[in-house]
């Protein structure tokens, strides 16, 4: 066996090493940002956080008065875009250079480096989950937003656990053509398993992202925590990976199974290890409110979440929302896909929705294969990169910012920064975006949200606080969603016959 010393003198020399090739010559000015140690840079500032992540970043953006900030993270340099006009500098107008990913070497050693997405993966997804296929799942999208809303008028204090099956009875059968069991359903149990796990790999936590030696350190050694979470990982990884596509093989081979994206893939003559890494980042995705490489994660759940605790927050705007689909809708049918158009405030809320408390508050990080300048600093060659889009007054809820003349106004941007930049934005944003739009127009048209009153008549006031992961959703809180009416309550059952 190896000395022990051995395995944190590598380390060190590495360090020394990267430091010293990366010290020479006159270069251009890297962005500002914290001052940096030696060797280790700005290793520490991210060890013990008393704020999120995200608010650090957005501290050192007003501390420096930059919206480009350099950390420096034992040799890796990062940098924090914190604008919307220096994200789509970068990473749109320059996306040829700024669309790879680093390799993150914790989320390898949980076995779930398939969730970054290859470039075949990345077609694959392109080719299954573009525009026009999108509006093919419009019927099971509206299916799975009235099962929601049936669950809700029957147990309204579950909307948590509604909101997550209708993801999976969505997500699940287009993947793999699977269906989803209302009670205890395997597959969801996995991919809520799995993604708790991802959830840990918050940047800046493990050092063995930034010391990739580490990777091979044993498990007993001090400081190698890390492996303990890697082996659970991979455990979980290689389930999410085969379950669901195991068992849509022998509906397949059998004759049994309905088209499904997996099928699609084979269809295409894709190679099958392509066609289950597609399908397991999709299925996670689909059921988690972020984006791992599809950013439907973010919509289907989390922003789902949100939009109830926007409601609770902005008792006005329902009332807004509630009025037009009044207008548009007869008493007697539930909104549908074809009223889309005339619904600009709906649509301009479910945009709020997205913008309000953007669900990945830390951006999934790009990759800088060679070196570049922008406002006169140097990007640094295997530089990665954080976005967060702004708006004027971003904590207010708002839906009239996307609104002129009532209509969209197409002056304003989308909240594009949800669905990623690039190259690398999100396959998945347009079945992300009608989910979100028919979910949140059903449940308004028979539905009011309101804060729970306890039984000494004080109100429930919600916290509004959000987890600090990288996936981030609302902590859990309480409200009151009751049928607008009795005819409501009758619609929302009668979809369960195929009425409406």
């Amino acid at each position: 066996m190896s000395h022990p010393l051995l395995w944190w003198m590598l380390p060190i020399v590495a360090l020394c090493f990267y430091w010293l090739v990366n010290s020479v010559g006159p270069k251009l000015p890297l962005p500002p940002g914290p001052r940096k140690l030696p060797i280790i840079g700005n290793l520490l500032d991210f060890r013990g956080l008393q704020l999120p992540l995200w608010e650090v970043c957005m501290r050192w953006s007003r501390q420096y008065n930059s919206d480009i900030i350099h950390l420096n993270l034992a040799g890796t340099s990062i940098i924090i875009l914190s604008s919307l006009e220096a994200a789509e500098a970068l990473l749109d107008k320059r996306s040829s250079i700024y669309s790879d990913r680093p390799v993150q070497h914790m989320m390898e050693l949980m076995g779930f480096g398939f969730l970054l997405g290859s470039r075949t993966q990345r077609r694959l997804c392109n080719g299954g989950l573009n525009a026009a296929a999108a509006k093919s799942f419009r019927p099971q999208q509206r299916t799975a937003a009235h099962a929601l809303i049936r669950r809700i008028l029957h147990s309204p204090e579950a909307f948590l656990d509604h909101i997550r099956l209708m993801a999976g009875e969505l997500i699940i059968p287009l993947t793999y053509s699977i269906d989803v069991q209302p009670v205890d359903d395997p597959y969801i149990a996995l991919a809520k398993a799995s993604i708790e796990c991802t959830a840990q790999v918050v940047p800046g936590r493990f050092f063995v992202d930034f010391l990739p030696l580490l990777k091979y350190a044993p498990e007993w050694m001090p400081g190698s925590g890390f492996q303990r979470i890697a082996r659970q990982g991979r455990v979980l990884s290689d389930a999410v990976r085969n379950a669901a596509f195991d068992e849509c093989q022998r509906c397949i081979t059998s004759g049994d199974a309905k088209p499904s994206f997996v099928s699609q893939g084979f269809d295409q003559k894709y190679q099958e290890t392509t066609v289950k890494d597609a399908a397991a980042a999709m299925y996670m995705a689909g059921l988690i409110g972020r984006k791992i490489n599809l950013r439907h994660a973010d919509t289907t759940v989390s922003a789902l979440y949100t939009f109830f605790l926007a409601m609770l927050a902005n008792p006005d705007a329902q009332v807004k929302a509630q009025r037009e689909i009044d207008l548009v809708v007869q008493e007697d049918h539930l909104p549908d896909f074809g009223d889309q158009e005339e619904m600009p405030y709906v649509a301009a809320l479910v945009k709020e929705v997205l913008r309000w408390k953007v669900v990945l508050l830390v951006g999934i990080p790009h990759f800088l294969r060679v070196e570049d300048e922008y406002r006169g600093y140097r990007i640094p060659a295997k530089a990665i990169l954080h976005d967060e889009t702004m708006y004027p007054d971003p904590h207010i809820f708002k839906p009239e910012r996307f609104l002129l003349n009532g209509k969209l106004n197409p002056a304003v941007k989308d909240p594009q920064a949800a669905f990623g930049f690039g190259r690398r934005v999100c396959p998945g944003r347009h079945l992300a975006e009608s989910s979100m739009w028919i979910a949140v127009v059903s449940i308004l048209a028979v539905f009011d949200i309101s804060k729970a009153v306890g039984e000494n008549g004080q109100v429930h006031e919600p916290s509004y606080e959000y987890g600090d992961g990288i996936l981030s959703s609302p902590v859990p809180f309480i409200c009151l969603i009751r049928p607008r009416s009795e005819p409501a309550a009758k619609l929302v059952e009668a979809t369960f016959l195929g009425e409406i």
